[in-house]
């Protein structure tokens, strides 16, 4: 994992911080800050919300007098803009890194106010059991976008597959694979990386494709590790406009999300059982995005 990012190893909170467990039901009435009183419905931006646990988020909030419009978009490139725009007071659909790179890109201040869960990134194949059957001079795929590019490259060393420059980053690429790796590297469209699975040794397959392609995660030969530190900007949130960031509306949403066991068992049925529920403290999801950013600066 690359050494470089997360230079603050003060990031380096005791991972039981970082990785605290969302068994807990509903905050009995007292256990936590009064229902902030709304004014309108809050609108969420989020990408899926056919998933069931919205429904069961949506009828968590009303029961705390907060009333939720979840607007859905079909591309991840939609929700942030619209929350820039003020057509939208949240998005959750995103991870640290994905906010980072808007931020930049786009030279806006959008903020993390909540984690939610860490969804680990599968290696799939349908022609070898493990990593150490797949032969040398293969060529694995791995998806062509920012974030996930460089997380499935990581995701290949860590397997033994490829050697990075300089141990790798967040912002490794294709162009970065040693030669004296085992494997050769292609970047595909993400929606593409399953389909390649007939033509190629392996392929880094994002979790929204996976079921798609008659897959499931149970199958995965290799991930990343949720519980590593250089895992946090992977870490998915809730975003909202920075000068919104203590708003005490939102803020309990994300503890109505972040304590509603029915919601977070719903979570997991989406996932497949994959996700990794997270409490990670705001402070250090800011912290991150800033690293990031500033990272993501100096490589431009």
């Amino acid at each position: 994992m690359p050494k470089k990012f997360l230079r603050a190893a003060a990031l380096a909170l005791p991972l039981a911080l970082l990785l605290s467990a969302c068994a807990g039901t509903a905050p009995e009435p007292g256990a936590s800050s009064a229902a902030p009183e709304s004014t309108g419905p809050v609108k969420i931006g989020v990408v899926g919300a056919g998933d069931a646990y919205w429904t069961t988020y949506k009828e968590a909030a009303a029961a705390e007098g907060i009333e939720i419009e979840l607007v859905d978009f079909s591309e991840y490139t939609q929700p942030n803009p619209a929350l820039s725009a003020g057509e939208l007071d949240l998005n959750q659909f995103q991870h640290v890194i994905y906010l980072a790179t808007y931020n930049v890109n786009a030279s806006d201040d959008l903020v993390p106010v909540g984690a939610t869960a860490i969804y680990p990134l599968g290696l799939y194949s349908t022609k070898y059991a493990s990593v150490g059957d797949i032969p040398a001079g293969e060529t694995v795929a791995v998806p062509n976008d920012e974030s996930n590019e460089a997380r499935g490259l990581l995701v290949l060393q860590s397997a033994g597959l490829v050697e990075l420059q300089d141990g790798g980053s967040p912002f490794s690429t294709v162009a970065d694979v040693l030669d004296t790796s085992k494997v050769k590297v292609e970047a595909l469209d993400a929606a593409f990386t399953a389909t390649s699975l007939p033509d190629v040794a392996a392929a880094i397959i994002n979790n929204d494709f996976v079921e798609d392609a008659g897959l499931t995660f149970a199958d995965a030969i290799a991930t990343d590790d949720p519980s590593d530190p250089n895992a946090l900007p992977y870490v998915n949130i809730f975003a909202a406009r920075a000068e919104d960031a203590e708003n005490p509306t939102y803020q309990k949403l994300v503890e109505i999300y972040q304590n509603t066991q029915e919601v977070l068992d719903g979570v997991q049925e989406a996932s497949g059982n994959t996700a990794v529920l997270v409490k990670t403290p705001v402070a250090d999801l800011l912290t991150s995005l800033h690293e990031v950013e500033d990272d993501i600066r100096a490589n431009q």
